[in-house]
C-alpha cells in the first residue's frame, strides 16, 4: 500500500478538530431552539454537524485519496448546510448574530481546512486499495 492516501489518525487532523468543535457548539445552540423546531431544524442541524466530524474521521481511515476526497466532499456539503442553517436560525430570530458568532467562525475555519485538504488530495494520484 502506498502512503499517499494515508493521513494518519483522524484526531490529528485540524479539520476534524474544528469539526468536533462545530458539533459541540452546535449542540448548545440546538438546545436553545424552540420546541416547535425540535423535529425539524434542530434535527437537521444536529445531523449536519455530526456529519462533518464523522465523514472526516471515516475518510481519513480510507486507503485511497479518492475515497478520502469523497468523504471530504460530504463534509464540505454539510458545512455549507450548517452555514445555511445558521443564517436561517438568525433570520427566524431564534438567535442574534453575535450569539452564533463563535460557531460561525469555527465553521468557517473548519471549511477552510476541509477545502485545503480537498485541494491537497485533488493534486495527488489516487492510491489504489489492494
Amino acid at each position: 500500500m502506498r502512503q499517499i492516501g494515508r493521513v494518519g489518525h483522524f484526531k490529528q487532523l485540524k479539520a476534524w478538530q474544528h469539526a468536533r468543535s462545530v458539533a459541540v457548539l452546535s449542540k448548545a445552540a440546538i438546545a436553545r431552539l424552540p420546541a416547535s423546531e425540535q423535529d425539524a431544524l434542530a434535527d437537521q442541524w444536529r445531523r449536519a454537524s455530526y456529519s462533518v466530524a464523522l465523514n472526516i474521521a471515516e475518510g481519513a481511515s480510507r486507503r485511497g485519496s479518492r475515497e478520502f476526497r469523497k468523504h471530504l466532499d460530504i463534509a464540505r456539503s454539510s458545512l455549507d448546510e450548517i452555514e445555511a442553517i445558521i443564517d436561517l436560525a438568525v433570520s427566524l430570530e431564534y438567535f442574534r448574530p453575535e450569539e452564533l458568532a463563535k460557531l460561525d467562525a469555527t465553521r468557517d475555519e473548519c471549511a477552510k481546512t476541509v477545502y485545503g485538504l480537498l485541494r491537497k488530495f485533488s493534486d495527488m494520484p489516487s492510491a489504489s486499495a489492494h
